[in-house]
């Protein structure tokens, strides 16, 4: 039997204050706190671990969670990765809401990388007080454009697979004037 996915039901990542964290999200990002849970011990392997698990709303049935975690090291990043690949992406309505986005996010003294053209999609990128890189984007492709990508990503992944080099069936995306 198959298995059937209904949506993701959340994505936790660590944070390193949690007040902090919900107010952040809470300000910044709209979010509704909706609820938290605080063990001293870890239910899947019982393990001595006291932390409080956050869950806020990301709009649409969408979760997003933390873990503040007092007794471990300091959190840190994975420091070969550069700090641009793991990111947590949100959908805003339009390219007006996410120039809106940006001004709003400016306002609380953050600093905001974009507009970014993605072809498809336009992006703005700025950090939580926790390290983590939020990008907030707005859809502009077309129906087409979308189907004509979608149709190119088995033979873009197999290239990718032998040559690890980018292959060229979707460069009309970064190839434009904005």
């Amino acid at each position: 039997m198959a298995i059937e996915l209904k949506r993701i039901h959340h994505v936790a990542y660590r944070c390193k204050d949690a007040k902090e964290t919900v107010e952040f999200y809470q300000r910044v990002l709209n979010m509704d706190f909706v609820l938290a849970i605080a063990e001293d011990e870890v239910p899947s392997t019982g393990a001595p671990d006291p932390y409080m698990h956050l869950f806020m709303d990301a709009g649409m049935g969408n979760v997003l969670a933390f873990f503040e975690l007092p007794t471990q090291p300091e959190m840190g990043r994975d420091q070969n990765t550069p700090e641009w690949v793991q990111h947590i992406a949100f959908e805003v309505a339009s390219v007006e809401a996410l120039m809106e986005a940006k001004k709003s996010v400016e306002a609380e003294g953050l600093d905001v990388i974009g507009p970014t053209n993605h072809g498809i999609f336009k992006s703005i990128y700025f950090f939580d007080p926790n390290g983590h890189r939020l990008e907030l984007a707005a859809n502009t492709g077309t129906p087409a454009q979308m189907a004509d990508l979608h149709k190119v990503a088995p033979e873009m992944l197999e290239e990718w697979s032998r040559t690890k080099k980018a292959p060229r069936h979707a460069a009309w995306l970064h190839e434009h004037d904005d």
